[in-house]
């Protein structure tokens, strides 16, 4: 009877407890504070806001920093989706929401983003800054950091997923900010954001904001949130007709509330947005003294529980030291400084040309007179073009090319015109492609046969004949793999600007422009900024990414 007694009044206390949780939440003088406001993701302009920039807790929108971080790293090439993630103790231990991670368990890296970005997993947020960072604590830092260079001055993280921590706190303002960077920055992984759900390696998870997703006619992202300091926070896009709108919501009331709002938010926007708003990207994150983010200290305490501790080292260049002669050889007489870059800037010139040359040739069209241009910028170019071609299936032995500092007394390279003269020289019509024997022709202009191999790559039948006055000349066999499709951005008043702009874009978008060619073509009225040497496939989807960072362009084709 005792027993019973007791019984019923534990039950009695919890229903009690209960109820008063229940009276407390709905309080209004106990709930989260309301932040909210709406921005027109291609301009920035600010359509409505109210406390947009009081600091309050972020909740799981913390997790948009902890993705953005992670897809930098994947860019730079510092780690990929399918580096494998070691989960640690203080990983697996971390509260829901949870994808059930274990310690000591190893899991690839794309499955943690998804858990993170969908299911909103705080276990998986953890163990990608740890793994990028080596423990949360440093990786918070660099949150802040990051927030910093994106302009979220009113931002300051203490851990990677979000959990109540003090002095964790953001404002509706920056994580709208931190939305359009996502949005803007890394097109190519933002529609993660917008699966309903999707395999996270242990499981298929559901995203937990598909009930606006289904609900809201053009969203398409980003992340919730919730705690109880928090209440129920949303990031949210939305397109209709060309306009895109983002907005947050800090404190709702639950995710019914939270979602209605939002949809009133955003209805706001799209009444309020032009048609055609100028598009001005955000700027990338500019890290104060550099990518102060890439160096670690080294005197940072070993990371326990299977976390490996990253350093990166600087890798900022001190000296040039000039390469030794090899064993054996006399050391080449040092020549003038000045005459060693002007002799190097005419090598550069002319190899420039000739790739050009041959790239127009190519596309049935006369080579264009290259405009003088930085001769550093057209060293890169080379550089860039060399190291994306594919390995040729020709090659000729015993030719070595020097530059001037280092040629014998006597003997110099041919000159600009010569050798454009001399890349146009027979080449076989492009519908009708013909593939002649090598022949190397030195700077006096006489032929000279290889050296024969064990296993020659051509029958000596195929060689000319001994004798013969004027021997067929080619220097190159295509090897174009159909490349033979461009990107061109538009036209510019000097060749320095379409060159620089063109620099500045293929290091920006390097993961589909690095096996391209810079090309800057004269035309009347300015010049033409162009990347040749592409497949079809290759442009298409340089442009697109192009242009989902508002930069107009278009394919040029055979």
């Amino acid at each position: 009877m005792a027993s019973l007694s007791g019984h019923i009044a534990r039950l009695f206390t919890f229903w009690l407890v209960a109820a008063f949780a229940a009276v407390l939440a709905a309080s209004p003088l106990l709930a989260a504070p309301y932040a909210a406001i709406v921005i027109d993701a291609r301009s920035g302009e600010v359509f409505y806001s109210e406390n947009a920039d009081t600091r309050l807790h972020p909740a799981s929108l913390t997790k948009m920093m902890t993705l953005y971080i992670a897809f930098e790293e994947i860019e730079r090439g510092n780690i990929s989706l399918d580096s494998m993630v070691t989960i640690t103790k203080h990983a697996a231990a971390q509260p829901p929401s949870r994808l059930g991670l274990r310690a000591g368990q190893k899991i690839a890296l794309r499955f943690l983003i998804r858990a993170a970005a969908i299911k909103s997993a705080n276990d998986a947020a953890t163990a990608i800054g740890e793994f990028i960072s080596g423990d949360e604590a440093a990786f918070a830092k660099r949150m802040t950091r990051t927030a910093k260079a994106l302009g979220m001055g009113n931002t300051t993280f203490k851990n990677a997923n979000g959990l109540t921590a003090q002095g964790h706190l953001s404002t509706a303002r920056d994580m709208t900010i931190l939305g359009r960077h996502l949005f803007y920055d890394f097109p190519q992984y933002y529609n993660l954001f917008s699966r309903r759900s999707v395999d996270a390696g242990m499981a298929t998870v559901n995203n937990t904001n598909r009930r606006f997703l289904d609900a809201y006619e053009g969203a398409d992202g980003i992340k919730t949130g919730y705690t109880v300091p928090a209440g129920f926070n949303l990031t949210a896009s939305a397109e209709r007709g060309g306009k895109r709108l983002i907005a947050t919501i800090f404190g709702g009331k639950s995710t019914a509330d939270r979602n209605a709002k939002m949809m009133k938010l955003l209805d706001l926007g799209f009444g309020k947005a032009p048609r055609n708003a100028p598009v001005n990207p955000p700027q990338p994150p500019a890290y104060q003294g550099g990518d102060e983010m890439l160096v670690a200290d080294a005197d940072l305490p070993e990371v326990s529980d299977g976390a490996g501790k990253t350093v990166r080292a600087s890798m900022e260049i001190t000296t040039s030291p000039r390469p030794a002669a090899r064993p054996g050889s006399a050391a080449p007489a040092a020549a003038a400084p000045e005459e060693t870059v002007v002799a190097a800037a005419e090598a550069v010139d002319a190899m420039q040309s000739g790739i050009e040359g041959a790239l127009a040739a190519a596309l049935g069209a006369e080579a264009p007179t290259a405009p003088a241009t930085d001769p550093a910028l057209d060293a890169q170019a080379t550089e860039l073009a060399a190291a994306a071609a594919p390995a040729a299936a020709l090659a000729v032995e015993g030719v070595e090319l020097a530059s001037a500092a280092t040629l014998p007394a006597g003997e110099t390279l041919p000159d600009q015109e010569a050798l454009a003269a001399a890349l146009t020289q027979d080449l076989p019509p492009a519908d009708a492609p013909e593939i002649i024997p090598f022949q190397v022709v030195s700077a006096a202009g006489t032929a000279s046969r290889p050296q024969k191999r064990n296993a020659p790559i051509y029958d000596d039948a195929a060689a000319p004949a001994e004798g013969d006055a004027e021997p067929e000349v080619v220097i190159s066999v295509s090897t174009s793999g159909d490349r033979h499709w461009g990107i061109n951005l538009g036209s510019y008043g000097s060749s320095y600007d379409a060159e620089r702009a063109l620099l500045k874009l293929q290091l920006v978008e390097s993961a589909t422009l690095n096996g391209s060619l810079r090309k800057v073509m004269p035309r009347s009225g300015g010049f033409d900024a162009t990347f040749v040497g592409l497949t079809q496939d290759q442009a298409d989807l340089a442009c697109r990414r192009l242009q989902a960072r508002a930069i107009s362009c278009f394919t040029m084709g055979p």
